[in-house]
């Protein structure tokens, strides 16, 4: 008998000198019927603030290319879409037949104009030699007249021939004034013709990419028609954003901002240009407009998204979900010794999962990670780091 009870009180005296150990190790009772609750720290980070938009790649500037010439056919076409062209380039020629032969005609009118000139010259200067023979005469009848030694007719005769060679004179003189002044139409006219035989070279007044043309050889080149040729001036593109109102005052020209083209795997970078003035009344959009710095990256026409960024800073933060916010503000469930409490927050810049927390919280404070979670302020909790969550 004494050896069959042994065998079972070894085992209870085992039992009660492991117990402190097992206890050691699984901790109090309380502990370990507290609820288990997942939390976060309050730490800094690097936060970025960002306005995000949508919108389609346009040129910055485009310029028309039309003629200056009406009423010729285009002859040559020296430039296609796609080439970079820079100031002065000839795109296209013009016919210049028609206007050669009229200059030809202007020339011996003109040749013309110079030889009537001549000739009126010339015969100014007989109008004022017979004008000069006539005054002499009149001096001369009228000092014998004077003197007693020639008739009152002579004189008079003497008289009547100085005024007939003074407008003799006087004419030749208009004749010569009408003849420059014709010549001087026929020259400008010539010029006229020379300018637009010049201007039979289409050339581009800016620098830049050639994005359309519609010129064609053989077609009457017109200024009422379409563009001969568009030009992208300095090749510079850019994304015309939409941005929601409630963010577009926040943007500023200069801020710097990365797009993303749709099928691209990295982002070009871009710099806002000018933003709006007005908000669209039926989609509460303003039009923000961001240079491409790298215009070879996209091409007109793309859609693509852009993150505008406002603002960087080194500040403390929390994740969005652990941060309560209703009418009455911004909160978080603080634990304390195991206690949860309720404590209002000041938030500042959210960067994408994470909000700023600008009061309220110092560093290295743990926070229930989900705000919606039910515990209220005083409950007993057993704080689980969200790390640790998240491995086991």
């Amino acid at each position: 008998m004494n050896t069959r009870r042994f065998p079972a009180a070894s085992f209870l005296m085992l039992v009660l000198l492991a117990s402190p150990a097992l206890a050691a190790e699984t901790g109090t009772p309380g502990e370990n019927n507290l609820p288990a609750i997942v939390v976060t720290s309050a730490t800094p980070q690097q936060l970025t603030e960002r306005v995000l938009g949508t919108g389609i790649v346009e040129p910055v500037d485009e310029v028309f290319v039309q003629p200056l010439v009406e009423g010729l056919s285009i002859e040559t076409i020296e430039a296609e879409i796609g080439d970079r062209v820079e100031k002065g380039t000839v795109l296209a020629t013009l016919r210049t037949d028609k206007l050669l032969l009229e200059r030809s005609s202007q020339m011996a009118s003109k040749a013309r104009a110079k030889a009537n000139l001549s000739q009126l010259e010339a015969q100014l200067k007989s109008s004022e030699a017979v004008l000069t023979d006539a005054r002499r005469q009149y001096d001369r009848a009228k000092r014998l007249v004077e003197n007693g030694t020639s008739t009152r007719a002579a004189l008079e005769q003497a008289e009547t021939s100085a005024l007939k060679a003074q407008a003799s004179a006087n004419a030749a003189r208009e004749a010569i004034s009408v003849a420059e002044a014709d010549l001087r139409v026929t020259e400008a006219q010539i010029e006229d013709i020379d300018l637009r035989l010049a201007r039979t070279k289409i050339k581009t007044p800016v620098s830049g990419i050639i994005s359309d043309r519609n010129a064609r050889i053989g077609a009457i080149a017109s200024g009422s028609a379409n563009p001969m040729f568009t030009i992208i001036e300095d090749g510079a593109i850019e994304l015309v954003a939409e941005v929601p109102e409630d963010s577009v005052m926040k943007v500023r020209q200069g801020q710097a901002a990365h797009i993303m083209l749709v099928g691209a795997r990295e982002p070009i970078n871009g710099k806002v240009r000018l933003v709006s003035p007005v908000v669209d009344e039926a989609t509460r959009l303003a039009d923000v407009f961001i240079t491409i710095e790298e215009p070879e990256s996209a091409r007109v026409g793309m859609y693509a998204s852009a993150e505008i960024i406002i603002e960087q800073t080194s500040a403390l933060s929390l994740p969005m979900t652990a941060v309560n916010i209703d009418g009455s503000g911004a909160t978080v469930r603080r634990i304390v010794d195991g206690t949860v409490e309720i404590v209002p927050v000041s938030t500042g810049i959210q960067d994408g999962s994470r909000v700023e927390i600008t009061g309220g919280l110092e560093s290295g404070d743990q926070v229930v990670a989900k705000a919606g979670a039910y515990v209220r302020t005083g409950d007993r909790v057993r704080p689980v780091s969200s790390e640790n969550a998240i491995s086991d």
